[in-house]
């Protein structure tokens, strides 16, 4: 019986043996860079950096966008104060005085004025 025990104790090492030498086969061709999972990992790592430079330019750029609308919004809000200023003093102008008085618009005739010309400059017209 002891004998059997033997022979299973070797036979479970020397499956153990061969189990981790297809381990380390495996995880040599797994690291290698030039083919496998490898060149897989570093050609995500790469594409990671790339994205991680994107995602900094386009947060820098919103930032900049940020600040430019933050100006044109407080310009428009000044513009817009402004308005409601003018808009607030236009209800301060009686509406009588923009409309003509029909007595002004007879003396306020076009009239013609026809000079002569001056004859002492030596021009004559006749």
């Amino acid at each position: 019986m002891a004998l059997i025990a033997d022979f299973l104790v070797a036979a479970a090492g020397f499956a153990a043996a061969f189990y981790c030498f297809l381990l380390s086969r495996r995880l040599k061709r797994f690291t290698a860079l030039e083919s496998g999972m490898g060149s897989a990992i570093a050609v995500l790592s790469a594409q990671v950096d790339d994205m991680t430079q994107a995602l900094a330019k386009a947060k820098a750029s919103s930032e900049q966008s940020s600040l430019r609308l933050d100006q044109q919004v407080a310009r428009a809000e000044a513009a817009a104060a402004r308005l409601e200023v003018l808009m607030a003093s236009l209800h301060d102008i009686p509406e009588n005085s923009s409309a003509p008085d029909p007595a002004d618009e007879e003396d306020r005739r076009v009239r013609f004025v026809r000079k002569r010309p001056d004859r002492a400059m030596g021009r004559s017209y006749e």
